[in-house]
């Protein structure tokens, strides 16, 4: 539409900075970080020009023990897709005590288990992230996850085997995670898994809830009435269940830090519009 502006990732701080300013801008349109949201949207406050922002998360993935076998795997490997930079990727895996360790050695062998190479090898394998900066973020939020204390259990810092060059980093599993460690906190951005143990599904829900982030919660559990209960009361634009994916023309978009847009559908070609009410027409 006329004087809309779209802008995905870049320097969406700066970008956002000349647009706010520009007179024909009516709305702004942004994918990226966070911070370069906030940006945007303190800018656009003085003129009132609309907004809309999808942004970061951080998803919590709670695994019952009911889940069906392949729940943890199958969390790991969406955690890890386009090498974990993943606005919506499960990072936060949490995991009902009674089969807790059953599913961290699960989850090891699933990290072990992925390739990592250049996009011009054949067959499945992970990538490289996208900068050398992103490449040192990923690094220093591995060391602080191990620095302050939670269990290493695949990957960690440095190349992967093999490797002398590139921004390639190791599939990474964290178990032992307290939900107020930074890597509990932080969207990584990058290949790393937090395993987080809960008693029940009050535990579970607190921590799932407790972050800034809102974008996509997942839920694996074989009892229906449970699922149920959980995709109301997660604090999240979106709840995916025992690996289905949303229907084709479902809005997509978080709440909280992750923005609140929303894009696809309906709901996506609404977040342009703007409501005229006019009394009087003549036909």
């Amino acid at each position: 539409p006329a004087g809309v502006f779209n802008l995905v990732q870049g320097d969406g701080a700066t970008a956002g900075a000349r647009l706010v300013e520009h007179p024909d801008v009516a709305m702004i349109s942004f994918t990226g970080s966070t911070r370069a949201g906030a940006s945007i949207m303190r800018g656009a406050a003085d003129s009132f020009k609309r907004v809309a922002l999808e942004l970061g998360g951080k998803g919590a993935n709670l695994i019952f023990a009911d889940a069906d076998e392949d729940a943890v795997a199958r969390g790991v490997r969406q955690c890890f897709i386009n090498s974990g930079q993943n606005c919506n990727a499960p990072t936060r895996m949490l995991v009902e005590r009674s089969v807790y360790e059953t599913a961290v050695d699960k989850a090891r062998a699933a990290a072990n288990a992925i390739a990592v190479g250049p996009s011009s090898a054949e067959g499945a394998h992970m990538g490289p992230v996208i900068s050398k900066g992103q490449f040192d973020k990923i690094q220093d939020l591995i060391e602080t996850g191990i620095r302050e204390g939670a269990r290493l259990v695949a990957g960690g810092t440095g190349l992967p085997a093999g490797f002398n060059r590139g921004y390639f980093v190791q599939p990474t599993v964290f178990a032992d995670v307290d939900n107020e460690m930074t890597i509990a906190r932080e969207e990584i951005f990058g290949p790393v898994l937090s395993i987080i143990p809960f008693a029940d599904e009050e535990e579970a829900v607190a921590i799932a809830n407790d972050t800034r982030y809102g974008l996509t919660n997942y839920v694996q559990s074989g009892d229906g009435a449970r699922r149920n209960r959980l995709a109301r009361r997660l604090r999240s634009g979106m709840v995916e269940m025992n690996g289905q994916p949303r229907g084709a023309g479902s809005p997509f978009g978080g709440v909280g830090h992750s923005g609140g847009a929303r894009e696809g559908g309906i709901w996506g070609l609404e977040e342009y519009m703007t409501v005229k009410s006019v009394s009087g027409w003549s036909s």
